[in-house]
């Protein structure tokens, strides 16, 4: 079983508010002030529970470097008060930089849910390698 530290329950809690500010924040029609929060709530979190050093490199690889641009300058305008571009530009980046993870999720997810139809839908997702 992996530990974490009290500090990375903090970064724990943060991402979830972060996760909340930004689902409550698209609830209410775009609202600029739940979702700028919700972002800074999600990076901050993200920093404390893997390291500064290890969110720099992990946002800053040569080949992520689009999908970083997209996303941090989606924050950007969404803290410019433009939350549906923003939130446009940040869904883009999001998919450009987590698109390796999709299919370890999906498979995961396949593995944790023992309904036929639906464990079948996630292990084809999961094993298609053919994602760059």
């Amino acid at each position: 079983m992996i530990e974490i530290t009290e500090l990375q329950r903090i970064g724990v809690g943060l991402v979830g508010f972060g996760v909340f500010f930004l689902l409550f924040g698209v609830l209410l029609y775009m609202d600029a002030v739940l979702l700028a929060f919700g972002n800074v709530l999600f990076l901050s979190g993200l920093a404390i529970i893997i390291g500064l050093r290890r969110t720099f490199g992990f946002f800053f690889q040569r080949q992520k470097l689009k999908g970083t641009s997209f996303f941090l300058g989606g924050i950007l305008i969404v803290l410019l008060r433009w939350p549906i571009l923003g939130m446009l530009l940040e869904t883009y980046g999001f998919i450009n930089l987590f698109r390796n993870f999709f299919p370890v999720a999906f498979g995961f997810l396949g593995s944790l849910v023992n309904i036929p139809f639906l464990s079948k839908l996630f292990q084809k997702l999961g094993d298609t390698s053919s994602i760059v």
